[in-house]
């Protein structure tokens, strides 16, 4: 997919494309880009999820008072 050039769409499938190309210049097995991949993502999920909870705790405080 083609973006207009310097559009946030962009930059991001260029960063992407970038660190993909890094791994793949330094021979990095498929399994461990796979791996590291899913890691970024769990922590991004349970960040996510931290940041859920401490605002549904917050809603319920609110809710009380």
């Amino acid at each position: 997919m083609d973006y207009n050039p310097y559009s946030p769409e962009w930059h991001r499938k260029r960063y992407l494309q970038e660190a993909l190309f890094k791994y793949l210049d330094d021979y990095v097995a498929n399994d461990i880009i796979i791996n590291d991949i899913k890691d970024i993502l769990h922590s991004r999920s349970d960040e996510a999820y931290k940041e859920y909870t401490k605002l549904n705790q917050l809603q319920a405080k609110l809710s009380t008072d």
